[in-house]
């Protein structure tokens, strides 16, 4: 029969929703899509759910509490829930009172979860087999739990919102589940037949604990806060734990012969024993529900006091019987009777304590909110890391710092090469290394440098041929055309070569002299690798026949590097090792000694690299964050002494590092010691002068094939860079010449037609003139008739209102032969109404892709309104007026009348616009600054040219026609007598109708006319008026 224990009610709560306010406060603070933790929220309101159901003697919902309290802690961590961000309201029912309270605030849900997770806990404790091992070892650890949970929520809430959770309730309840964990103990020493000296101290203990409940209890019971049977309880037990002390301590007193103390002590525990029975004689039949006591709690309590009733009475009859006739002891009074010592054996367990537990950790479960890290914890781990990288970086440093001083002790003292001499390993010296072989692989793989230098001087030669051929082209254009020049002197109005070819020539003499400075480095070149000619096919061959070793002891011999007979130099002086100076330790222990050192110290080197290695690896897979997390609402300068905590955890890694920089160090010293005393033998000094002259030669050889390798790799990219460059020089020349090609036809289909033109034009004037002449002569005649009906100064003035042709009007004189009348026009401001606006074009007009005869015929015409050339429709020339000299700019056709004729224009004219002399579409050759030529540029499909300092270009529209001004004539006029009649004809002056085609074969170059090409398809003549002129070639 066990013993009836005390379990608190549990606080019953409503139902709330956590995933609206949740989602919204991540949406808003967190900036996160709040549907990425719906599961988690879902989670969240699912478990508040499940503890309202929880029932309070299962394990199951002792979980569940369990869970939903470390969620809830954690949650705190992230979500602020309160009034002013996540407002959500919290209704719970008093667990004795059942008044209901509402409150905003977690803090009170997380209290009202505690006080539930110490009632199922106490419940659990309560309803448990104490019989047996387990179960009473889980009541014993429940109540203790209980307590601390109860203990918890009186730290932290000092503000209870009702009385379940008041100050004085919870530490009344603490008290109750310490005393009933105390119990619990006592009864597993009592069964298992401990001294009674000690259970006499547990007991009393427990006597204690159930004195102090008594009286909060009392005070709860009067203010109708616990029921009435909670407090008979705590006063049975009271009592009943105090005679099951002074009963114990009796026996211990009975067995250490203080007889007379042991009868006082069982009298006090008969009192108390009988005052225990009498109160559960009393316990009402009726138990109430909410008090979580059976029906059998007064029956048990009476058996059990009555029980021990009993045995305090037995056992003070027989030591009243044993001290009456055998001790004589006086007993002492009660109040003299000392205190019975207590010894606590139930604690109240930390909420901390209780959660760093495995088994809660796995009931609690994993972060559900894990993902989101709070911005506070974020910076906190920042600064976390930066504490491990200056850590990290440190061991590093000294890391290298030790590497360093250990590759330089050995290197000063060149070690462990320096052992090979003493073990007789010249013979290795005398090979070539991989370095030397790699040098010979190269010069024999690459191309030889021999065939490239033809190719330059091929390639030179061809450049030079294109050029020269583009010289004497250009040569040959100027000679026609001043030849030209002398022949028709004024009429010969092609732009000189020489201004328009200076761009050319100048890029033909730049090239010249850009292959004469190649030349040069292509000398300077093949002077290179004449030298080394030799060198390069002697490491060519030593690769290809596998004599690379064979070449390097040919140079160390040649600089005195290699022995008479092929034998190392240890070799001839006999075996170093195997010589005993019988003084100390031989050589070969002397050796053996360092190279043991050597391997100490490169163990050593290993070992703090993989012990840096781990310590990086550590530090790089350490996280804090969900320790920041759990510590954010500690201390406020929480995070120094945590960095610090967590930072210990890299303290052997340090350790092992410094530990390992001493053993170093102390090698060190031992190694310098060791290897002085071996080099101050004789022997060894004669051996590492041996050495060290090897290793000069070997140095010298190296060199000079180093920089034989570095000569061809120099020469192998200056051939690369110089075919590449003839490659680019020939596209270039190949571009000029074209542009030269270009220039030389488009200026022999200028000339052609200007010559054309010429000719034209010469032949209709011989025309004019003489059917003017005739007119002349037929108006004289008129004007001398008799006839009384004479039109004489009507048909004067007939003739001069349609003449067409001012140049067939011979000058006017009066009857004096002393007055000419004017016959200039105007002034040119007279007409500026006539004249149409114009546009401004570039001057390098654009390759048309129409067919070249289409363009031919666009080309020469003028906004679709000016007829293409045609030397057939122009009249006999008139003699024309110079304008004033301080004109300077001229309309379209404003110094011709019908016949097109041009004038020369003043000293002071810059600007000249299209057709301005008459000549329509005269060709005119390009500046001299222009070196591209578009196809078709100058003559063939597009032939005007700008002047040379003419950079922009007017184009006008047709002019309205003006009417011929009549010849005024004074009153009383008298014409002069004719002239004797009309000029003889010079020899190259022939009289062609208009309209008809000039005779073939009066042409003046030897250059084909490209207009010849094209026949029937133009306009002009179908002859080409240079082609009888091949002498000027």
């Amino acid at each position: 029969m066990q013993a009836p224990m005390i379990s608190t009610p549990l606080k019953a709560t409503n139902e709330i929703d956590w995933i609206q306010p949740l989602k919204g406060y991540i949406r808003q603070t967190y900036g996160d899509d709040p549907e990425r933790y719906a599961e988690e929220c879902a989670t969240l309101n699912r478990l508040r759910q499940d503890i309202r159901g929880a029932g309070k003697d299962s394990a199951a919902g002792r979980d569940l509490l369990y869970r939903y309290y470390g969620q809830l802690e954690l949650l705190d961590l992230r979500f602020p829930v309160d009034e002013n961000h996540i407002k959500i309201s919290f209704t719970w029912f008093d667990a004795f009172t059942h008044k209901p309270t509402s409150q905003y605030s977690l803090a009170y849900e997380k209290a009202s979860i505690i006080f539930n997770i110490s009632a199922v806990l106490s419940c659990h404790a309560s309803f448990q087999t104490r019989s047996e091992d387990s179960g009473l070892k889980t009541a014993y650890h429940s109540f203790q739990a209980s307590a601390g949970m109860f203990t918890y929520i009186n730290e932290n809430f000092l503000h209870a919102p009702s009385t379940d959770l008041s100050r004085d309730t919870v530490k009344t309840l603490i008290q109750i589940m310490l005393a009933q964990g105390q119990e619990v103990f006592l009864e597993k020493q009592i069964a298992d037949g401990k001294k009674v000296g000690l259970l006499a101290k547990l007991a009393s203990q427990a006597a204690y604990l159930y004195s102090q409940a008594v009286e909060g209890t009392q005070d709860n019971v009067n203010k109708a806060i616990f029921e009435k049977v909670w407090l008979l309880v705590v006063q049975i037990k009271s009592n009943y734990m105090n005679s099951v002390a002074q009963y114990y301590q009796a026996l211990a007193d009975d067995d250490a012969n203080s007889h007379g103390t042991a009868i006082a002590r069982l009298q006090v525990a008969e009192i108390s024993a009988k005052d225990a029975n009498k109160l559960a004689s009393s316990f009402p039949g009726t138990i109430p529900a909410n008090s979580n006591l059976t029906a059998e709690t007064g029956a048990t309590l009476t058996e059990i006091t009555k029980r021990h009733l009993t045995s305090v009475q037995d056992k003070l009859s027989e030591l009243i019987k044993d001290n009456d006739y055998i001790y004589h002891q006086t007993i002492p009074a009660d109040a003299a009777l000392s205190v019975v010592p207590k010894l606590p054996a139930a604690k109240a367990i930390p909420v901390s304590e209780l959660y760093a537990g495995q088994d809660i950790q796995r009931i609690t479960g994993p972060d559900i909110f894990a993902k989101i890290v709070p911005i506070s914890v974020t910076e906190s781990a920042s600064l976390y890391d930066e504490e491990k990288a200056k850590l990290v970086r440190a061991e590093t440093e000294r890391v290298e710092t030790a590497n360093s001083e250990m590759a330089a002790s050995l290197d000063y003292l060149r070690l462990p090469s320096a052992l090979q001499m003493l073990k007789g390993g010249f013979s290795q010296e005398l090979a070539a290394d991989e370095e030397f072989r790699g040098w010979c692989d190269t010069v024999a793989n690459r191309d030889a440098p021999g065939p490239v230098f033809s190719y330059l001087d091929s390639s030179k030669q061809n450049i030079f041929k294109v050029l020269e051929k583009s010289s004497k082209q250009l040569d040959m254009e100027e000679s026609v055309c001043e030849k030209m020049r002398s022949k028709y002197e004024g009429d010969w109005t092609q732009q000189p070569s020489s201004r328009l070819t200076s761009t050319l020539r100048n890029d033909i003499r730049n090239y010249r002299d850009a292959l004469e400075e190649a030349s040069h480095s292509d000398g300077q070149l093949y002077s290179k690798f004449r030298q080394y000619q030799s060198d390069f096919e002697e490491m060519r061959h030593a690769s290809e026949t596998g004599e690379s070793d064979v070449l390097f002891q040919k140079a160390l011999i040649q600089f005195g590097g290699g022995s008479r007979s092929g034998m190392s130099p240890a070799a001839e002086g006999g075996d170093l090792l195997g010589d005993d100076f019988h003084e100390g330790l031989s050589v070969e222990d002397q050796v053996a000694k360092v190279e043991d050192i050597l391997k100490k110290l490169h163990l050593i080197k290993r070992e703090r690299a993989q012990v840096l290695k781990d310590l990086k690896e550590k530090a790089h897979q350490d996280d804090i964050s969900q320790v920041l997390i759990l510590n954010k609402k500690s201390t406020s300068n929480y995070e120094t002494e945590l960095f610090q905590a967590e930072l210990e955890k890299y303290r052997p890694h340090q350790n092992r590092l410094l530990s390992a920089n001493h053993k170093q160090a102390s090698l060190m010293k031992e190694l310098i010691s060791t290897f002085n005393a071996l080099l101050k033998d004789k022997r060894v000094s004669r051996e590492q002068r041996k050495h060290e002259s090897i290793s000069r030669q070997r140095s010298i050889v190296n060199n000079k094939y180093k920089k034989i390798h570095q000569e061809f790799l120099d020469l192998e990219a200056g051939l690369d860079s110089a075919k590449g460059w003839y490659r680019e020089i020939k596209d270039t020349v190949d571009s000029l010449d074209k542009n030269v090609e270009t220039f030389v036809n488009n200026r022999r289909s200028e000339g052609a037609q200007l010559l054309s033109q010429i000719e034209q034009e010469r032949a209709a004037n011989s025309i004019g003139q003489a059917d003017q002449e005739r007119e002349r002569l037929k108006g004289l005649m008129e004007r001398m008739s008799m006839d009384p009906k004479s039109p004489s100064r009507s048909r004067s003035q007939s003739i001069s209102q349609n003449s067409t042709s001012p140049s067939a009007r011979y000058p006017s004189t009066n009857i004096n032969g002393q007055y000419q009348i004017p016959t200039a026009l105007p002034p040119p401001q007279a007409n500026t109404h006539a004249q149409a606006s114009y546009t401004s074009f570039s001057p390098a007009p654009t390759v048309s892709q129409q067919p070249p005869q289409a363009h031919r015929q666009d080309s020469y015409s003028n906004a679709n309104t000016q007829s293409t050339y045609n030397p057939g429709t122009y009249q006999s020339r008139a003699s024309l007026a110079s304008p004033p000299p301080e004109q300077t700019h001229f309309a379209q056709n404003f110094l011709r009348r019908d016949s097109g004729q041009p004038s020369s224009a003043p000293p002071t004219q810059t600007q000249f616009h299209q057709n301005q002399y008459g000549r329509p579409n005269q060709p005119i050759s390009p500046p001299p600054t222009q070196t591209q030529f578009h196809q078709n540029q100058y003559g063939r499909t597009q032939p005007t040219s700008p002047p040379p300092t003419q950079t922009q270009f007017s184009q006008y529209g047709r002019q309205s026609q003006q009417p011929s001004q009549q010849q005024w004539l004074p009153q009383g006029y008298v014409p002069p007598p004719p002239p004797p009649g009309p000029p003889p004809l010079g020899p190259q002056q022939t009289f062609q109708q208009p309209g008809v085609a000039p005779v073939h074969g009066h042409g003046e170059y030897g250059y084909e006319n490209p207009n010849q090409q094209r026949g029937g398809q133009q306009q002009q003549s179908s002859g080409d008026p240079w082609a009888g002129l091949n002498a000027w070639k």
